[in-house]
C-alpha cells in the first residue's frame, strides 16, 4: 500500500492554464490562487476541511467572466484526486456530512465509485458573492463529480444567506471526502464486489 498519495497535473486551453496538485495524506499546505477571490476562499475550506494538501495556480479569461475559469479547475482538481487515488485499494470509498453554517445547513453524501453522477438541490438567491456569480457553484460540482469519476449529492437543507450555503457545501464537501479516502486496514483490495472500482 502508498503511505503517500500524490498528483499533479497542467491544463492548457486558449481560455485557462490551470496548475493543480495535491497530497491526501499531508495537509500542510494549502495555497490557492485563481484570481477570484471567493473562490479561492472556498478550495481553501475544502482542503483545510478534507485534511489534504492543495496548491492550486489558475489564470483565465477573467475580462469575460468567472466560468472558464470555475469550470476548469474543478476539471482538473476532479482528475488530480482522481490520479492520487491510484487504485483505489483499501479506501472506505463511501463519505457524508453535514456542515451548519449559521441559519444554513449543507449536506453532502459521496460515494468513489467510478460512476459519475451529480444531484445538485441548492437554491442561491444571491447572483453574486464578490467577483464570483454563484450559478457557478454547480458547474465546479458537476465538473469535478465528472472527472473524478464520483457519485456526488449536495443538497442545502435550508438556509437564508447565500454565502452560508455555498460555504456550507464546500466545507462539507471536504469533510464528506477525507472520510471517503481514508485507508480502512480491514478492507483487502477495493471495497467493491466487483473487485474493481474504475
Amino acid at each position: 500500500m502508498v503511505n503517500v498519495r500524490t498528483a499533479a497535473k497542467k491544463r492548457k486551453t486558449n481560455e485557462t492554464f490551470i496548475q493543480i496538485s495535491c497530497n491526501l495524506d499531508d495537509p500542510t499546505t494549502v495555497e490557492i490562487n485563481t484570481g477570484i477571490g471567493f473562490f479561492d476562499h472556498m478550495l481553501e475550506l475544502f482542503a483545510r476541511h478534507g485534511q489534504i494538501g492543495l496548491e492550486v495556480k489558475a489564470e483565465g479569461d477573467l475580462y469575460i467572466d468567472s466560468h472558464h475559469t470555475v469550470e476548469d479547475v474543478g476539471i482538473v482538481l476532479g482528475q488530480v484526486i482522481k490520479s492520487a487515488l491510484g487504485s483505489k485499494e483499501g479506501i472506505v470509498r463511501y463519505g457524508s456530512a453535514y456542515v451548519p453554517m449559521d441559519e444554513t445547513l449543507g449536506f453532502i453524501a459521496l460515494d468513489i465509485s467510478g460512476r459519475p453522477y451529480l444531484h445538485f438541490d441548492a437554491v442561491l438567491q444571491n447572483p453574486k458573492l464578490g467577483n464570483f456569480d454563484t450559478e457557478l457553484v454547480k458547474e465546479f460540482f458537476q465538473a469535478f463529480a465528472l472527472q473524478s469519476g464520483i457519485t456526488l449529492h449536495a443538497k442545502v437543507m435550508y438556509g437564508e444567506n447565500t454565502h452560508h450555503k455555498v460555504e456550507s457545501l464546500f466545507k462539507a464537501l471536504g469533510r464528506a471526502l477525507s472520510q471517503a479516502i481514508a485507508i480502512d486496514p480491514t478492507i483487502k483490495g477495493v471495497n467493491s464486489t466487483k473487485g474493481i472500482i474504475e
